[in-house]
């Protein structure tokens, strides 16, 4: 009897110690394959509406008694209701005064495990998603937006950040002009989706990931999935001491590789959800020669083409 309930001891001592471990790497794994198959399912709906700007209404509307500025605002619900509900299988959709009631949470954790607020609006999600810029290349104008939200049928809940000004591909940008030119005016919409309602963990990098839609007309999905920090230093693009920028992210992690420009534009949207005290350039993959790549910055929003063997930039690795 003693050697028995020995025997069970030691098998509730280990349990103990495993168990947490299996149910991490179960719930990793589950989190993995609704990632993906949420990617996939916006990315086949989003190209069969016509075009993602010029949804809703979005104006500074001034109290001709008074005098007062107000913003009036019924963009990201209406490109909800009459955009996104005819393309995507959506069971409730939210406007931004009732946001809890399609599962989103008051809270989340970000990447580097700090705990922020919500984003409610687009100047929360990223202040420099809002007011006026200009450079030799560009000069616009964007205004707040109120976010909405929608609980899909798979049960994810997903809430939306919508620019319905945005504009088209950057081609006709001069290649080694300088300056750069901001990518603001490039995101129409960024969703930060949360694939089990408010259950938890609301942890970016778990249950809590985004997707952010570029270009009003062909336009492209990215849903990167970032390292939980930037690689130390500094790389070329070109092979440097044996060592790359692309090579760095492999030998990081053989799933781990370098972003293209796009996805760094993202990744920029959502800074506040990654490491809110990142700054910099970074690397893309993205390339318009044999000689030169496209760089990030991750605070102010421009994008610029760099030479692969001349500048050294941050690396910050992504898996799909």
């Amino acid at each position: 009897m003693a050697e028995i309930l020995l025997s069970l001891t030691i098998i509730g001592v280990v349990a103990a110690i495993t168990l947490p471990s299996l149910t991490g790497n179960i719930n990793e794994r589950t989190w993995n394959t609704q990632r993906k198959a949420l990617y996939a399912r916006f990315s086949q709906a989003l190209p069969l509406m016509d075009a993602l700007n010029g949804y809703g209404t979005l104006a500074e509307m001034t109290d001709s008694a008074t005098g007062s500025t107000s913003i009036e605002d019924t963009a990201a619900e209406t490109f909800v209701t009459s955009g996104l509900s005819k393309v995507i299988k959506i069971n409730n959709i939210c406007d931004n005064e009732h946001l809890e009631d399609c599962g989103v949470t008051s809270k989340i954790t970000t990447l580097n495990g700090s705990q922020i607020d919500m984003p409610t609006t687009m100047q929360e999600l990223n202040e420099k998603m809002v007011g006026s810029y200009s450079n030799i290349h560009d000069k616009f104008s964007l205004l707040d937006t109120k976010a909405a939200a929608f609980e899909t049928q798979n049960g994810e809940s997903i809430t939306v950040f919508y620019n319905p000004h945005c504009l088209g591909s950057l081609n006709e940008y001069p290649k080694g002009a300088g300056g750069g030119f901001y990518m603001q005016p490039k995101i129409c919409a960024n969703f930060i989706y949360d694939l089990n309602g408010n259950k938890g963990p609301n942890t970016v990098g778990k249950d809590i990931g985004f997707m952010t839609a570029l270009y009003p007309f062909d336009a492209l999905l990215v849903a990167p999935y970032p390292a939980v920090r930037p690689l130390d230093g500094t790389y070329y693009l070109t092979v440097d001491s044996g060592v790359s920028a692309a090579q760095a992210c492999t030998n990081y992690d053989s799933e781990y590789r370098l972003p293209n420009a796009d996805e760094l534009a993202a990744m920029f949207i959502n800074r506040e959800l990654l490491k809110s005290d990142v700054t910099g350039a970074f690397w893309s993959s993205s390339t318009f020669s044999s000689t030169g790549a496209w760089g990030q910055d991750i605070v102010i929003g421009t994008r610029d083409d760099f030479g692969k063997a001349t500048q050294q930039f941050q690396v910050w690795c992504v898996k799909r």
